[in-house]
């Protein structure tokens, strides 16, 4: 009752202002957004045992990419028990699900499946004890080191909330189930495959991932370019090789590579403007079999990163030039020079279109507190979610973070200059409960924002 009175009396102030449009709609939107998050809420709570069990069972049975036949059997299961009209084999082992309700906005949610060739070690009573079999026919146990088990458990949650709060908004959501996002093939995959033709085209793209720098219960936004390109490059190295004791003989390509490695850090330091971002890595390096034989051949791996297509060109249009001319400036004839191929696995800088960051943004910092809603840096992580923004007409996409580590031990780490343990690594498990919770009840609240009646 004195709630009511204290706002009656605000109400009539205003009213003897001239300021009663200002105060409908001030309060009328906070009132809203309030009994929406408790319904949210309150749905949670209901599902949460059934969406922590699903959790634990999709990290303990993961599947690599371009192989999550089981994985996406049991989340078309889980959308089909909610209600949701859902298609299978779309881009492989992809699935979609239409959620119709009437005529308004059409909103895409986006859930990874695969997992990652990792033994796991975190200790857990769920952990992964799967195996599988690479390209190469080798086998190798299997973990979701990076949080796709979450993704998964928080999209069939916000699939709960959205199909029992159907009162509550108006429009239509497109789950989407996207295979091999590890790979950076699947979200292309399923675009060829007719994403965006067979079903509706959607006006809002939305996904989230687990953050391991992040505390749980807290979420976190970057405004605009926020992931960058990668590129996968191979490098054969060429030489001539022969014995260890007349190197005269022969032209060394472990020392030809080694140059080319210096090589490539100068073309960041001296060929790009130090205000744009950039990055090569060389993360694999083989040549050789015995300490008294230069061999024949070298190889390299590396990856490539800017946020700029047209920078990420340049990258390789430069290091095609380095690898020529040390080969040149090493006798290698041209027929020998390196071979430097571009792997299929690329993936797009992924962009969050600022006005659609800023809105949800506004939504999570009164969903959640202000000191739960961070602003983000760019990194240069990759992410295949890139694609869904790059269709013409462009549509507005929006990645976020959720937290996974639980904030006890992220002071305790910080106090002790100790790391925790990252996505990819074998010992990630995010902060169960209140990583799922906030996951469901940010990206629920964030659909039924765009979703509004």
């Amino acid at each position: 009752m004195v709630g009511r009175i204290i706002f009656s009396n605000v109400k009539l102030m205003l009213i003897l202002a001239g300021n009663l449009s200002l105060f409908l709609t001030k309060t009328d939107d906070l009132y809203a957004q309030s009994s929406v998050a408790k319904q949210i809420q309150t749905v949670i709570d209901k599902e949460y045992q059934s969406l922590e069990n699903l959790y634990k069972n999709l990290h303990a049975h993961p599947e690599l990419s371009l192989q999550e036949q089981k994985t996406a059997t049991l989340l078309t299961q889980e959308l089909i028990k909610a209600g949701i009209k859902v298609t299978t084999g779309i881009g492989g082992y992809g699935i979609v699900g239409v959620l119709e309700n009437g005529p308004g906005p059409v909103v895409l949610i986006r859930t990874d499946m695969d997992a990652l060739p990792l033994k796991e070690n975190t200790g857990a009573d769920f952990a992964s004890n799967q195996v599988a079999k690479l390209e190469s026919g080798k086998e190798t146990p299997l973990m979701h080191a990076c949080g796709h088990d979450m993704h998964m458990a928080v999209w069939v949650g916000v699939s709960r909330v959205l199909t029992q709060l159907k009162k509550e908004w108006r429009g239509t959501v497109i789950f989407i189930g996207q295979p091999a996002e590890e790979k950076g093939l699947g979200a292309r995959a399923m675009l060829a495959d007719g994403l965006f033709t067979k079903f509706p085209r959607p006006d809002y793209a939305l996904a989230l991932h687990v953050n391991s720098a992040l505390e749980s219960g807290k979420v976190g936004i970057c405004s605009g370019y926020v992931l960058a390109n990668i590129d996968a490059v191979d490098i054969l190295v060429k030489g001539k090789g022969g014995h260890g004791s007349v190197p005269q003989l022969t032209i060394d390509p472990i020392v030809l590579a080694s140059k080319m490695v210096l090589g490539f850090q100068t073309i960041i330091s001296r060929e790009i403007a130090p205000q744009v971002p950039a990055l090569i890595t060389v993360g694999s390096i083989h040549g050789g079999t015995n300490d008294n034989i230069i061999p024949d051949e070298v190889k390299l791996e590396l990856s490539i990163r800017s946020f700029s297509d047209d920078v990420q060109k340049a990258l390789v249009e430069k290091i095609k030039r380095t690898c020529e001319g040390i080969a040149y400036a090493s006798g290698v004839e041209k027929q020998n020079y390196p071979v430097v191929t571009i792997r299929k696995e690329y993936t797009p800088a992924v962009y969050n279109d600022p006005a659609l960051s800023k809105k949800i943004g506004d939504n999570f910092t009164k969903l959640l507190g202000e000191e739960k809603m961070v602003v983000l840096s760019p990194e240069m992580f990759g992410e295949d979610f890139g694609w869904y923004g790059r269709e013409k007409p462009a549509i507005p996409t929006l990645i976020y973070s959720l937290g996974s580590v639980n904030p006890e031990k992220m002071a305790d780490a910080k106090k002790n200059s100790r790391t925790i343990p990252s996505t990819h690594s074998s010992a990630y498990l995010p902060d169960l409960k209140p990583a799922l919770q906030t996951g469901v009840l940010s990206m629920a609240s964030a659909a039924m924002l765009l979703l509004t009646k």
